[in-house]
Parts: structure tokens; sequence; C-alpha cells
């Protein structure tokens, strides 16, 4: 495991208020986690790892995403008006 320090923004490493843990997994790919922020992200390599952290950083400290809009509703071959009125229970995984 290696320890690494950094900052808030993901761009800066060079604030201490950043911790990131990298592991190593038994199947050769990596395993990065902001202590801070309590993400993870994994990559092929440390590098690819560290990166796909930084973008999952960015996404939950900043405005990372959007509702989808009807067009990417309807692109996925779902009728927008049907997925905003469903009421179905949530699966047990997701309670």
């Amino acid at each position: 495991m290696v320890s690494l320090y950094g900052t808030t923004d993901p761009g800066d490493s060079d604030a201490p208020d950043r911790e990131i843990r990298l592991l190593k997994n038994p199947d050769g790919q990596w395993t990065a986690r902001d202590l801070r922020v309590g993400v993870t992200a994994q990559g092929e390599s440390r590098t690819a790892a560290l990166e796909n952290l930084d973008a999952v950083v960015e996404a939950v400290e900043s405005d990372g995403g959007h509702s989808p809009t009807d067009d990417e509703i309807r692109d996925l071959g779902v009728d927008p008006e049907s997925a905003r009125s469903q009421v179905d229970e949530l699966p047990d995984v997701l309670q």
C-alpha cells in the first residue's frame, strides 16, 4: 500500500489535506482511494487508477453530472414520461 498526500484540487498534489491510498490487487489491477472524500477507483496501472480517482473526486466535489435529457433517455430505448413516473419499489440491493 502506498500513501500519497495532496489537496482538494485533484490536479494539485502539493497540499497536505488529501490522502490517497494505493493498493495492488491480486488480479494485477490497482485500487486508489481518497480517504478524505471517501471514494475509490480502479485502473490497470497506478497512473490509470489515480487518473480515474481524480475524475471521481472532481465529479463528487463539483457539479460533475446532470440529469439526463429526454433525448438521452430515448437513446437508451426508454420513454422519458414512463421513466419519470415509475413508482416501482427499489430492488433490495438498492434500499
